[in-house]
């Protein structure tokens, strides 16, 4: 009886410590973003080479270099949002980094989670599509972008920005999504503020 019933209390711990470890399940997926990551690092090179051959070897049109120039900057703006994704995503849903004190961590890395990640990918998405609409109205002239393209272009951009104020608003109501951090004795910066304030408005 004792055996069985031992057995059947820690039945429930097995099961839980097994869905703990499901997280590594996202591993390889983080792994092909960086794959994604190195395609578009190929891409911006080639992108790259073929705008110093056009600049240096001939007379282009300053419309033609900038939609070249604004390929780039989304290359770029992409590839920081892979790397939000893959560095965040890792730390928030499958293991620490323990990157802690390194000189090249990222300063939002200290502080990351589910709810500020959202906020930070609704902001890169926002700027790409400000440069593809950018890049949309620089092509207006041609027969081959239509006003409805336009507006419905701009209308999209436009629910990106409401998106991401709604996702700024929600984490700002549900406390930041900050945590406190320990100062090192033992008491938090809230608690330190209130201190001070305590002793300052006493008479």
């Amino acid at each position: 009886m004792t055996a069985s019933r031992t057995r059947s209390q820690k039945m429930p711990e097995r099961v839980g410590y097994v869905m703990f470890l499901s997280r590594w399940i996202q591993a390889p997926l983080y792994v092909g973003l960086i794959a994604a990551q190195v395609v578009y690092v190929w891409r911006f090179m080639a992108e790259l080479i073929h705008l110093i051959h056009l600049g240096f070897g001939g007379t282009p049109p300053e419309t033609t270099v900038m939609l070249i120039v604004l390929g780039l900057v989304d290359v770029v703006m992409i590839s920081n949002l892979l790397i939000m994704v893959i560095i965040g995503g890792y730390e928030t849903f499958v293991s620490r980094l323990r990157i802690e004190g390194h000189p090249d961590q990222p300063q939002w890395l200290s502080h990351v989670n589910a709810n500020v990640l959202k906020v930070k990918l609704a902001m890169a998405i926002i700027g790409i599509s400000s440069i593809h609409l950018l890049q949309i109205f620089i092509n207006a002239a041609r027969p081959a972008i239509t006003d409805r393209e336009l507006l419905w272009k701009t209308l999209i951009h436009l629910t990106f920005v409401v998106s991401a104020l709604a996702l700024a608003l929600i984490d700002r109501m549900m406390g930041g999504g900050h945590p406190q951090h320990d100062t090192g004795d033992g008491v938090s910066p809230a608690g330190m503020k209130a201190a001070w304030a305590g002793r300052h408005t006493s008479p």
